[in-house]
């Protein structure tokens, strides 16, 4: 049974993805005592290669895992988006001069946050599972046993056990388009310092660099695109659509993962002494590449003000009050985005084309469907200090 210091506050933490980690090393370094629940075997992450925005790389430079988890990483300086016809409908899209953007493999993240939340003191525990929480601050495992705790967080992803336990759930929905992930070697003619993505149809494909040596690829297409969504890929269906990239998908590997994505919206964040954060308060699609940012931020954001708070339930609905507006408005433009790149009408494809390009030329545009690299950066730099 586990016993706190005297005068120690104490947090269990359900799951331990980029969501879980950030937030439990949040509070350990503000002198928490902090139990991180993963229900795999060891502690890792899977995936390829994902979008850091200012946001989730000003909380990185906090918790000190921002040189481990970027040393390799791509700056991207400008992301480029073409249609059927191979026109340029898009350049800089949602960049400004005060907002970095970085391409980093998934396994350097989530190993470098782990590394950072045990330099913290966090206890981080596998093949444990989560079956739910209480809202007066105990979290249950499957194995039977439970945990008391000043904090519970619920950062257990889309099926999360710790939200559905309290009732939290509003819509869990699967938003029938999704992708496949990919590494490949990087070659000469790749490109540099740019994400590219074309677009036909309902089929979307990004070329970005993530290493020195690599290059990330996506391929989305809609649930019901049965050849879009084959394991392995089915290059010659992909290199139909996209003829120009067949040197793209000759590289890409005989092992795929098709991956639908998911939306989450909640009645709440919060319930008494219990927060959800990342894909248990808002999953979404990952088309603005905010979706883990997101879950970084808000979760760094809860430590922040949760120092020094005597009240935890009090201090926990003025963190939702303050983050929840900007999460809010990112899921909603996401799925705006999926809409639109995936279920367009195909005889009207020049029309959108020509909507994507007005939306690219304006700023207060670009500004409201980018508001968190903005405005969750300027949080935790006010935060900090």
């Amino acid at each position: 049974m586990f016993r706190m210091p005297s005068g120690v506050r104490h947090a269990e933490v359900a799951g331990g993805g980029l969501a879980g980690l950030t937030v439990a090393t949040a509070l350990a370094q503000r002198g928490w005592s902090v139990r991180v629940h993963e229900r795999g075997r060891e502690l890792r992450e899977i995936g390829a290669g994902i979008f850091m925005w200012e946001n989730a790389l000003r909380a990185l430079e906090q918790t000190g895992a921002y040189e481990e988890a970027t040393h390799r990483a791509e700056r991207i300086n400008s992301w480029k988006l073409y249609d059927e016809r191979q026109r340029l409908i898009q350049d800089d899209w949602m960049k400004s001069d005060d907002v970095r953007l970085y391409l980093v493999l998934r396994t350097d993240l989530h190993r470098a946050l782990a590394n950072a939340a045990q330099r913290a003191g966090v206890e981080i525990v596998t093949s444990s599972l989560v079956a739910g929480a209480s809202p007066d601050g105990e979290l249950y495992l499957e194995s039977g046993e439970s945990h008391k705790a000043d904090l519970i967080i619920g950062a257990d992803g889309v099926g999360s056990p710790v939200r559905n336990s309290l009732g939290l759930d509003r819509v869990v929905r699967d938003l029938e388009d999704g992708c496949s992930r990919h590494l490949i070697p990087r070659m000469p003619q790749d490109p540099v310092n740019n994400a590219l993505e074309y677009w036909n149809g309902g089929r979307r494909v990004g070329i970005c660099p993530v290493t020195p040596d690599m290059v990330y690829v996506y391929t989305c297409c809609p649930a019901s695109d049965l050849a879009g969504r084959e394991k392995p890929l089915n290059k010659e269906s992909w290199s139909k659509s996209f003829p120009t990239l067949r040197h793209v998908f000759d590289r890409i590997p005989d092992v795929s993962r098709w991956a639908s994505f998911s939306d989450v919206r909640t009645h709440s964040w919060v319930k008494g002494r219990v927060a959800l954060v990342g894909d248990a308060a808002s999953a979404m699609s990952p088309n603005l590449g905010q979706a883990a940012c997101l879950a970084m931020t808000n979760g760094y954001a809860l430590g922040m003000m949760l120092d020094g708070a005597v009240d935890v339930p009090t201090a926990l609905r003025g963190w939702e009050a303050r983050q929840r507006p900007v999460t809010d408005a990112t899921q909603k433009y996401s799925r705006l985005y999926g809409r639109v790149g995936t279920r367009w009408p195909r005889p009207l494809t020049d029309v959108r084309s020509a909507l994507i390009w007005a939306a690219g030329k304006s700023r207060p545009w670009q500004a409201r469907v980018n508001v968190a690299a903005h405005e969750g950066a300027e949080l935790i730099g006010k935060l900090a200090k």
